[in-house]
């Protein structure tokens, strides 16, 4: 009890001692400090935030994020470049040196850049063993320990003169050895393979390009920094070839801004024997099993009916789906129409966004270009740098022997006189005029080469040396020298690197549209719509046979219009929105049965209702809204048509105030208004200004006194009272007259 209460006691002292600053106070659990949620951010977010884009989703000019740097490196530095395989959990136990987070995601690097992935043009890792296939979702990749892997030979240009100083290198996470920051690429690799991230507040997603038409491109740039682009860069080259539809101003703006998409569609070809479609190549952004899952949902929806199988046989041969065909459907129509209703045929999103000197910056081509050229010529500058002070210590050293040649026996004899170790070197110096340098690398000569012969076969080498330095200082001082031999390096490459194109080029004109409308028949059918939202399309046979109505409890048909299977249905709801569909969309149905749930079907936002169903088969006429305060608005139909297939718009009409009724018609009419009043007014729609904005407030019609709205709105049919011109509106707004006790008990009254 008394350690309970001494408990409490320092509780409340601690408290107190830190009331200043602290919001709460929690035994045991620390302070809780004030501080401005700006601070907060600066000490705990953006270091996170940067250290992503940084160091994890961007890359930078030599095209590699920083885990596919270290990976390769460590591969190079394991002498896997040329040489036999390793096992990969060898290769990703090594590289944890460098990359710290974990053996999964190194090997999972590893897997996406190798060769049996199949996700690179040109892939980094030779691979063996089971390693997955990018196109297909369930096809994992073996473990580590399962699988071997080396460097392809293509590398040797990503590593090329690495060791002659070309890059900086770093300390790694602990500092304990170093790694270069870029890889010194003799071409634009950041062009060649695919490159995707998601970073903090940005992303990046660089398709790839043919390598023989990049270092095309490279050396035109060089020649010209005007050049045409789109000249020797055609388009984009997928690894899963496919067929990109050529836009070339699509593709021009691409190359100019850093950003945009690109159709890719799959390719296909048909077995006439079999009656079935093999899809050999699909969209990089996509899998063959939410291909197959899509058409299946199709099917099901009974949306398409021509298909009777559908199955993967992707096996060692490559990617394969095969889809059965019934008897006497066109192949390429039914291609044409999963192409615009499944990922067969999907865009690529570029956006060129990549770290330049560690800031991320979105690049059209011809930037990338830039910088990448202004990267390499360093690189060369650097390495001819590096040769050039190696020849000239090699030159100086070789004039020290040519001295020496002069009186070997004196060298000898210096030497064996030189009582102490130590003075040999000064004793040479002193004797042939030579510096210490000098001194010392002909003291550490062989005794069996102190001969005439092999001096003089070192100073031969004085004279090609001398010209071999004159030529790398004129390097160095001349630009175009370096150019020459960045395009010199760039030809190399693609000579011995080049392929032919994967990816085929189809032009939009060439491409067949499916028409959904011309497969799909058109006959005359009812809609009927109930109170509850409940929706039938029922043709008018079967409404002849049975036109007895099922309905829920308390529900009721609100609206019967006759129009066609390919009239347009707009469904207008109390939260101001449209939602459109064809009426092809909607089964055949029976007056027995119950009608499909519209909110469920065209998916209403929560407790959205239905308000009034328009159907239209070319958009003219007009809509009609009345509100409960008298105004009506009149919107022109046309308003409401839309080129794309979207099936909802917002702001449909007014939100200023409660609807009470909506009405589609095709010519102006007249309507009848009542009031809680009692009051009635009959008006002419030709009296309301056609208006094309949808949401538009309208303009008053019937007057409300204090108290009073508008309670009821319909179309009036001649004949309702007998002295009609008493309620006829003159102008508006009008106040409305209330019927005589004669004309509210007339039948043809209804209201």
């Amino acid at each position: 009890m008394k350690n309970t209460v001494a408990s409490k006691k320092r509780i409340k002292e601690s408290s107190n001692k830190s009331s200043s600053h602290v919001n709460g106070f929690i035994y045991n659990a620390g302070e809780v400090v004030e501080e401005k949620i700006v601070n907060t951010l600066e000490k705990n977010y953006m270091p996170y935030a940067m250290s992503v884009i940084m160091s994890r989703a961007i890359p930078e000019i030599d095209g590699f994020k920083p885990s596919h740097r270290k990976l390769l490196f460590t591969m190079y530095k394991m002498g896997l470049l040329g040489s036999n395989r390793t096992k990969s959990a060898n290769i990703v136990g090594q590289t944890m040196k460098l990359n710290p987070h974990g053996d999964s995601a190194i090997y999972d690097t590893m897997v996406r850049m190798s060769r049996g992935y199949e996700a690179l043009l040109y892939p980094y890792v030779d691979s063996k063993g089971n390693f997955g296939k990018f196109y297909s979702r369930d096809m994992a990749c073996a473990a580590s320990r399962y699988t071997e892997a080396k460097l392809e030979n293509i590398c040797k240009e990503l590593f090329k003169d690495i060791d002659k100083d070309t890059v900086d290198f770093v300390p790694n996470y602990d500092n304990t050895l170093e790694e270069p920051s870029l890889l010194p690429c003799t071409f634009p690799s950041v062009l060649v393979n695919s490159n995707t991230g998601i970073a903090v507040g940005m992303a990046s997603s660089i398709c790839p390009f043919n390598l023989k038409e990049v270092c095309d491109t490279a050396i035109a740039y060089i020649k010209n920094r005007e050049c045409d682009i789109s000249e020797t860069l055609i388009a984009p080259d997928f690894p899963g070839a496919g067929e990109i539809i050529y836009d070339k101003e699509k593709i021009e703006a691409i190359y100019k801004t850093g950003r945009g998409g690109i159709k890719v569609r799959s390719r296909y070809r048909y077995d006439k024997k079999y009656n079935c479609v093999d899809i050999i190549n699909i969209p990089p952004t996509t899998t063959s099993e939410v291909i197959i899952e899509k058409i299946a949902e199709l099917v099901k929806l009974g949306k398409i009916r021509e298909i009777s199988d559908i199955r993967d046989e992707t096996g060692l041969e490559g990617l394969k789906i095969t889809i059965d065909l019934k008897r006497g459907v066109d192949s390429d129509k039914l291609m044409a129409k999963l192409f615009k209703l499944t990922p067969l045929e999907d865009t690529f999103s570029c956006n060129f966004n990549i770290l330049v000197g560690g800031t991320p910056k979105v690049m059209g081509i011809r930037e990338i270009l830039e910088e990448w050229v202004a990267f390499r010529e360093e690189c060369i500058r650097r390495r001819t740098f590096f040769d050039l002070n190696k020849k000239k210590a090699k030159l100086h050293i070789l004039r020290g022997l040519a001295k020496i040649l002069v009186d070997i026996d004196k060298a000898i004899d210096i030497i064996r006189r030189t009582e102490e170790e130590t003075k040999v070197v000064p004793n040479l110096m002193e004797g042939f005029s030579i510096d210490e340098i000098q001194a010392e690398s002909v003291a550490e000569i062989k005794l069996r080469h102190l001969n005439r012969e092999y001096i003089l076969k070192r100073t031969n080498e004085t004279d090609i040396l001398a010209k071999e330095i004159e030529e790398l200082e004129s390097i160095l001082s001349d630009k175009n020298k370096i150019y020459r031999i960045i395009i010199k390096e760039l030809g190399e490459v693609s000579k011995q690197y080049g392929k032919p194109r994967k990816s085929l080029l189809i032009y939009p004109e060439d491409t067949q549209e499916y028409n959904f409308e011309e497969v799909i028949p058109d006959y005359a059918v009812k809609f009927f719509l109930t109170k509850e939202g409940y929706f039938k399309k029922i043709t008018p046979q079967s409404f002849k046979m049975n036109s007895e109505q099922k309905l829920k409890n308390d529900d009721e048909i609100t609206q019967e219009i006759s129009g066609e299977n390919h009239s347009d249905l707009l469904f207008f709801t109390d939260k101001c929105q449209v939602y459109k569909a064809k009426g092809y969309t909607f089964s055949d149905t029976k007056a027995s049965a119950m009608g499909e749930y519209i909110p469920a079907v065209l998916s209403f936002d929560r407790n959205e209702k239905v308000v009034y169903m328009a159907v239209t088969n070319d958009y003219s006429g007009f809509m009609l809204f009345f509100f409960e305060s008298g105004k009506v608005s009149k919107v022109e139909m046309r308003s409401y048509f839309t080129k794309t297939n979207r099936k909802k718009l917002i702001k449909a009409y007014s939100d200023k105030e409660s609807i009470i009724g909506a009405f589609y018609v095709t010519c102006d009419q007249d309507f009848i208004l009542t009031s809680s009043s009692g009051k009635i007014l009959i008006f002419n729609s030709s009296m309301i200004n056609l208006k094309q904005t949808k949401n538009t407030q309208g303009v008053a019609v019937m007057k409300q006194k204090k108290g009073h709205k508008l309670i009821k709105a319909e179309k009036y049919r001649v004949g309702t009272f007998a002295e009609e011109k008493i309620y006829r509106a003159k102008n508006i707004p009008a106040g409305g007259k209330i019927p005589s006790s004669e004309e509210t008990t007339c039948e043809q009254l209804t209201l």
